[in-house]
């Protein structure tokens, strides 16, 4: 944990008309970044699909199709899930990351569904889930290419898929990794609030702010377990 406030760690102190006059100025940066944002998702409603095969994914029931995993919805969002064969624990960032999503039942008023897949076999990913509180439906694609195809293979790193099915058919809509899924955070949305932020060392801070490494104030896979398992106290 980084260390707590000192006196050089303080915005400086001024009278409520240049508080408000500051505020105005980034005001005009939030709105035009809102109305960017607006104009990206636009784009995203119309980029095309492609189609993809009739994957097998392997549930806690077992074998189930790609298309039910939709659960009889019309678009599904999956994370994908790092995974090490066998580890104690799993990536922390994927963890921690999930453990956030724990009512999902708004996304049945738009026809969607948000699962995790994991390379992991499903027995593994089932005790994984239960170990570290986590409230998400899993599924496993160890037996199966489909982690590899949509950009989330063995031993690679996470990923975000988009899908859209039409009758037993299963298109692909989108993608993104790596830092393009921290949209799907209110984490990084409130820690950006605070007047310190981050707190990384790659963010650009004022003269004297506190700073860490990177991922270093981040819940680890054993912090999860702690606060949101079977036994945690949050």
């Amino acid at each position: 944990m980084t260390e707590q406030t000192t006196t050089s760690a303080l915005p400086p102190v001024v009278d409520l008309p240049t508080w408000q006059a500051a505020l105005d100025d980034l005001r005009i940066r939030e709105k035009a970044a809102t109305r960017e944002l607006d104009a990206i998702a636009a784009q995203r409603r119309r980029l095309p699909m492609v189609e993809l095969p009739d994957y097998t994914l392997t549930g806690p029931d077992g074998p189930v199709r790609l298309v039910d995993a939709f659960d009889g919805h019309s678009q599904l969002i999956v994370y994908h899930h790092m995974w090490s064969d066998g580890a104690e624990w799993q990536c922390g960032g994927c963890t921690g990351f999930t453990s956030q999503y724990v009512r999902l039942g708004f996304l049945d008023n738009y026809d969607a569904r948000f699962v995790i897949v994991t390379n992991g076999p499903i027995d593994e990913a089932l005790a994984y889930k239960t170990k570290v509180g986590n409230k998400m439906d899993w599924y496993s694609s160890s037996e199966s290419s489909f982690g590899a195809d949509v950009g989330a293979a063995p031993g690679e790193g996470f990923a975000v898929n988009v899908f859209l099915r039409d009758g037993d058919k299963v298109y692909r809509t989108w993608h993104t990794n790596g830092r393009g899924t921290e949209q799907l955070s209110y984490t990084f949305a409130l820690i950006d609030l605070l007047p310190w932020g981050r707190q990384e060392e790659w963010q650009d801070s004022p003269a004297g702010w506190p700073k860490s490494p990177t991922y270093s104030n981040w819940l680890d896979s054993p912090d999860v377990a702690r606060l949101y398992g079977p036994n945690g106290t949050p």
